[in-house]
């Protein structure tokens, strides 16, 4: 936004012009209508963080089908430092995640931390406690039919769950524009109709002498 007002991912209670007393809606989170649309493609990345923002961009570009790639980014004009925590190398190693096809979800400094399954939810454990190894790990597969997952780590956020950066999905699907092709090239071949002609002279012809 470029007059000072909040914007829809704008968190509740934030002040800005057009809200002076706080926002009272809770904010629109990209995720959630990628995925409530059956979106195949969803990534996440930084703007200060350029190897990240250059494999999540690539990936989105090869990715047949509509690609969503939500850009964490500060406005140095009405809420500079939002993404303070989050600038600095530290600081994603620390309260980031950078999510890699087939590899263990680790983060933390020194990867001393993982996800792991806990029921129906996700749970952040600390390697070498209560003899978790690497092993017990969570291991990420963007190519899984099943969003649950995927959406699961979309949507952590707060003091307890690291940020997920990188591709979070990327399933290969029958695009729009290649099944809408398909099917004119299935219909033209069962069509014994080729031609203009063929189609203004068949039928029914009455010759007027």
């Amino acid at each position: 936004m470029t007059k000072g007002q909040y914007s829809p991912t704008s968190p509740r209670g934030f002040v800005s012009k057009s809200s002076p007393y706080g926002t009272v809606e809770d904010p629109f989170r990209p995720a959630e209508l990628t995925f409530g649309a059956r979106g195949h493609f969803f990534a996440r990345t930084i703007d200060v963080d350029g190897p990240i923002t250059v494999s999540v961009l690539t990936a989105a570009a090869k990715h047949k089908g509509a690609s969503v790639v939500e850009v964490l980014q500060n406005c140095v004009i009405f809420n500079n430092g939002v993404l303070n925590v989050l600038s600095t190398k530290e600081g994603r190693a620390e309260y980031a995640i950078q999510l890699k096809q087939g590899e263990p979800m680790l983060f933390g400094l020194n990867n001393e931390k993982g996800l792991m399954q806990e029921g129906f939810g996700l749970k952040v454990v600390n390697l070498g406690e209560n003899g978790i190894t690497e092993k017990d790990v969570l291991v990420h597969n963007a190519h899984s039919n099943d969003n649950t997952l995927h959406l699961k780590l979309a949507l952590m956020h707060g003091p307890d769950f690291p940020v997920a950066l990188g591709v979070i999905r990327d399933v290969e699907a029958p695009s729009y524009d290649e099944s809408v092709e398909a099917q004119i090239a299935e219909v033209q071949a069962n069509n014994p109709i080729r031609t203009l002609k063929e189609l203004l002279m068949g039928g029914e012809i009455w010759e007027l002498k």
